[in-house]
């Protein structure tokens, strides 16, 4: 026989068997489709960023399918993806908490210093492996873009040594308070008005030292706050949102301005 015709011969044989056998493994190893769950997977934006509490948006879809968990998780899809949801699950809408990214670190080149020049990886997670990091305050922001790396929307750049968290660009995923070694970034209802810019808990000569934009916990917010909303523990201004009106006036009082008053709305509401 033709050399040429019996390779073809036993190539179209073997394919022939390899059908059949894909065939009959696709019938045993046939998985069901939860209609249901996969009509949920859709309605979710797909970030898998874990802020509801799930690794990923299948694995919330599989949860809402089973009635285990609430409608309102999806905080970078918002009461809109919310109201898909409870829709597909026939159950009332529930309103989703949205939040924002806050970076808790003031220390901008120009007021704080520095304790060495950094030439390694030019990471945050790689300078802090190098003495805790090229600042000479340790709670204060790397600088190096480790939460840029990971925000999906780009609400993050580094300008003057620290990261800059534009709320309008926020979706609230959370990926960048993951990301950032130092643990300054938080997330929390977009609907403040005030933050505090400083994650220090060292004693106030220290701060002013390191950082001219640093907390001293004078106290006087805590004094003055009309709504008792203010704490300084471990020598750092804590805020009590349950308590925070928004007035602003400990922003006013504040002796080095470290607390800041502004619009801090993201993008999830910013877009209705």
């Amino acid at each position: 026989m033709n050399p040429i015709l019996l390779a073809i011969l036993s190539m179209g044989a073997v394919a022939a068997i390899c059908g059949v056998i894909l065939s009959v493994a696709s019938k045993i190893m046939h998985v069901e489709v939860d209609e249901t769950e996969a009509a949920l997977r859709a309605h979710l934006p797909g970030a898998n960023c874990g802020a509801c509490g799930f690794a990923g948006c299948d694995g919330y879809a599989v949860a809402l399918a089973k009635g285990e968990v609430a409608t309102n998780l999806c905080t970078v899809g918002g009461d809109a993806v919310a109201r898909e949801i409870a829709e597909t699950l026939g159950t009332a809408p529930e309103d989703v908490a949205e939040l924002v990214a806050i970076n808790h670190c003031g220390g901008s080149a120009s007021v704080a210093e520095k304790l060495h020049e950094y030439q390694g990886f030019m990471m945050c997670s790689g300078a802090r492996m190098y003495f805790g990091g090229d600042s000479t305050c340790a709670y204060a922001c790397l600088g190096y873009g480790d939460c840029a790396l990971v925000c999906p929307n780009d609400a993050i750049c580094i300008r003057d040594g620290v990261a800059r968290i534009n709320p309008r660009r926020c979706i609230g995923c959370g990926l960048c308070a993951k990301a950032c070694p130092n643990h300054i970034i938080s997330m929390v209802s977009d609907t403040v008005r005030v933050i505090v810019k400083c994650s220090s808990c060292d004693k106030a000569a220290d701060v002013r030292q390191k950082c001219k934009a640093g907390c001293i916990a004078c106290g006087k917010c805590e004094k003055e706050c009309p709504q008792g909303a203010i704490k300084v523990e471990n020598n750092l201004a804590i805020i009590d949102y349950d308590k925070c009106t928004g007035c602003g006036y400990c922003a006013e009082v504040c002796v080095v301005k470290c607390i800041k008053a502004a619009d801090f709305t993201g993008a999830i509401r910013s877009i209705k």
